[in-house]
């Protein structure tokens, strides 16, 4: 089996499919229209993907990627999400003048480096990308943001521990395969649709949705890009069982303009 991930070893991508398929072969893709791309293609079997975080909300390109490829998700999973500073052995925090890292750590960081607002910061493609150049080419003063793992397996030092802005921060991934696969334990499902140009009509089906016993747990707009200053909503809902939400697409079928299922899985918890 071959999985395909945003970033390098030693990225929270590693981690997680590291985490749901073990000792796996991996495809490191420097961005997600890659990694999308080399699933839809099936140069590799599937695909992890980070699609939101709790600080910094969700990544919305990454929905309109999944839709755009006709790709499933077919699982999610939670990481909890514990940034370290690291650089060459031997230095120490006072060493440190330029930090790199993806910009989503960085963004999740800010208020530490608020307070060394001497500290540069500089945004880079991946967390562990930043780790492995600083290791590869003994920079001096200048750390990284990443994880734990990637210290460790680029042989840095910890400079500062857990410097993110909330100590629980976690980050959404999500499986994608180019057909679904549906566990009879399925409880939730992520759905795109567009509205009717109605008054009300996001609420008729919001309502619909919670008369149908659906659970939304996220709603969120994300822009058409064919049709500028129109959008589309993705949302993600919890039900009880798999019969509950068939009967549900059935109903709200009628009440929006078009529906697409990006996904039917079980849903995962911290």
């Amino acid at each position: 089996m071959k999985v395909a991930i945003q970033g390098i070893q030693g990225s929270y991508h590693h981690q997680v499919a590291s985490i749901l398929y073990g000792n796996v072969e991996l495809l490191e893709c420097s961005t997600f229209d890659q990694l999308v791309n080399a699933v839809s293609t099936g140069h590799v079997q599937t695909g992890v993907m980070a699609i939101g975080n709790s600080i910094a909300g969700s990544i919305l390109p990454n929905y309109n990627l999944i839709k755009e490829q006709n790709l499933c998700i077919t699982a999610e999973y939670y990481l909890n999400i514990e940034h370290q500073l690291m650089a060459q052995k031997g230095q120490v925090f006072e060493d440190i003048f330029e930090v790199q890292s993806h910009p989503m750590a960085l963004l999740q960081c800010q208020s530490f480096f608020r307070k060394h607002p001497h500290i540069k910061l500089v945004e880079t493609d991946d967390t562990a990308a930043a780790a492995q150049r600083i290791a590869r080419d003994s920079k001096m003063g200048i750390a990284a943001i990443a994880s734990s793992q990637a210290a460790a397996f680029y042989e840095l030092d910890v400079v500062a521990k857990d410097i993110q802005e909330v100590r629980n921060n976690a980050t959404r991934f999500v499986v994608v395969n180019r057909e679904s696969i549906i566990d009879e334990q399925a409880n939730k499902a992520t759905i795109n649709f567009t509205a009717n140009h109605e008054p009300s009509s996001l609420a008729k089906i919001l309502t619909k949705l919670g008369d149908l016993d659906m659970n939304v747990t996220k709603i969120q707009s994300i822009p058409i890009i064919e049709k500028p200053f129109l959008f589309s909503f993705v949302a993600d809902l919890e039900f009880k069982n798999l019969q509950l939400f068939k009967e549900a697409q059935l109903e709200i079928g009628i009440l929006v303009e078009s529906l697409k299922i990006l996904g039917i899985y079980k849903s995962h918890t911290l």
